[in-house]
């Protein structure tokens, strides 16, 4: 009974967290409209990120080692390592480079710098790394799903 109760927590923190994810593109599109209210919608990007999305994405990677210990799998089974490399990737691109980029924006949105040089660079930055955050754990989400055998 465990077992399958740690597949749907892991499901669910998997929901949590890309579905977080997803409302960054929804807020930063929206406050297009709403200049004044830059500083509040990218703190509360950050937020959601940071106390949201960030500890599901923990929650996953904890629940993702539990299960393939506990279960039929093996680290070494081509979609498993392939998701993990790539789930590697994503937490290296979003602790490394897109929490730093989105933390310096929202300081220089609250310090009403938001027309700078500084700022729209950042600004290109993360619309490079948002999606392409994003299109690494969609893939990590056909590897779950699909299971597919890769190689060997």
């Amino acid at each position: 009974m465990l077992y399958p109760i740690l597949v749907w927590l892991h499901v669910v923190a998997a929901a949590i967290a890309v579905g977080a994810n997803v409302t960054y593109g929804v807020w930063l599109a929206r406050v297009r409209t709403h200049p004044g209210a830059l500083p509040f919608t990218l703190a509360t990007v950050k937020f959601i990120d940071d106390r949201i999305a960030n500890p599901a994405y923990v929650f996953v990677a904890i629940t993702g080692v539990v299960l393939v210990w506990l279960g039929p799998l093996s680290f070494t089974t081509p979609w498993v390592l392939a998701s993990i490399v790539l789930f590697l990737a994503v937490a290296a691109i979003g602790f490394l480079m897109y929490t730093p980029t989105l933390k310096a924006q929202v300081a220089l949105a609250e310090a009403r710098r938001q027309d700078t040089a500084e700022f729209a660079a950042l600004s290109r930055t993360g619309r490079i790394l948002g999606p392409l955050i994003g299109v690494l754990v969609v893939a990590i989400l056909f590897l779950m799903v699909v299971q597919p055998p890769l190689w060997g």
